[in-house]
């Protein structure tokens, strides 16, 4: 996990303690997304990219996969990068 430094100042320093930083307390923060999420975005990521690939090549340009299942592959990996996006980590 990140953390991130805070400062904290009491009322109950000392003048000279003043004149010195106050102690840095470190605090764990959440990331936005979790390990899931950037497996998810791979996999969307990787289906995209085969559907681009079923839909290359310059022989037959109107073959059943360059039209239609090309696209819906493309569409799926879409709709597999917005849930990669959308999902929720798990509660620990």
């Amino acid at each position: 996990m990140a953390l991130r430094e805070t400062k904290t100042t009491g009322k109950a320093a000392t003048p000279a303690a003043k004149s010195t930083e106050a102690p840095v307390n470190t605090i764990p923060t959440q990331f936005v997304f979790s390990k899931d999420n950037y497996m998810w975005l791979i996999i969307a990521i990787a289906v995209v990219a085969f559907g681009f690939v079923l839909m290359s090549g310059t022989t037959d340009i109107y073959s059943t996969t360059k039209i239609v299942i090309a696209p819906i592959v493309v569409l799926a990996g879409f709709g597999i990068g917005f849930y990669a996006i959308l999902k929720k980590p798990a509660a620990k």
